[in-house]
């Protein structure tokens, strides 16, 4: 694959923006069995992109409640998948500081022990990025326009999304 889409970062902010506080009825609401901020990233993040990529256990997307990817849900592999080497369809970032961010961008979170447990979107950022003018949206800790220096955590990651590799 040599050709790179855009990413629509207004898209996927405007994205959050409409279902920060609500659920789309066309995704299934992982609020009860886990938390739903992956979900709500991966839709903000398609909404961008436009492009799943259907890979058997390693791709990203979502078909139905039972027939997703485990990177549509789960921090974890949202980040593994984003930062993938391979030129595979579907979005790809790298990881990266706070001052690279734009709207658009992910946060992952560590509350604690070894694992990141929250993916939310940034939807505006100051210049100079700081942690008082980052704001995000989420869900499972429902929010929109949320300073990041509002949240206490023990680790912090930044994914910035580069483009798309398109469809096979």
């Amino acid at each position: 694959m040599s050709d790179i889409l855009p990413y629509d970062r207004a898209a996927a902010v405007a994205y959050a923006h409409r279902w920060a506080f609500h659920r789309n009825p066309q995704f299934y609401d992982y609020e009860e069995i886990g938390g739903d901020c992956t979900n709500f990233a991966s839709q903000c993040l398609y909404a961008g992109a436009g492009v799943m990529n259907y890979t058997p256990i390693y791709g990203w997307y979502y078909i139905n409640a039972n027939e997703k990817a485990p990177a549509w849900t789960g921090v974890e592999y949202f980040r593994n998948f984003l930062i993938r080497k391979e030129d595979s369809p579907g979005p790809f970032a790298k990881e990266t500081d706070l001052s690279e961010l734009l709207p658009g961008d992910f946060i992952q979170l560590n509350f604690k022990g070894e694992v990141f447990g929250h993916t939310p979107i940034v939807v505006k950022i100051g210049s100079p990025a700081t942690p008082e003018n980052t704001l995000i949206a989420a869900h499972s800790y429902d929010a929109d326009y949320r300073p990041l220096s509002t949240y206490t955590y023990r680790d912090i990651r930044y994914l910035h999304i580069l483009g798309v590799h398109p469809p096979a």
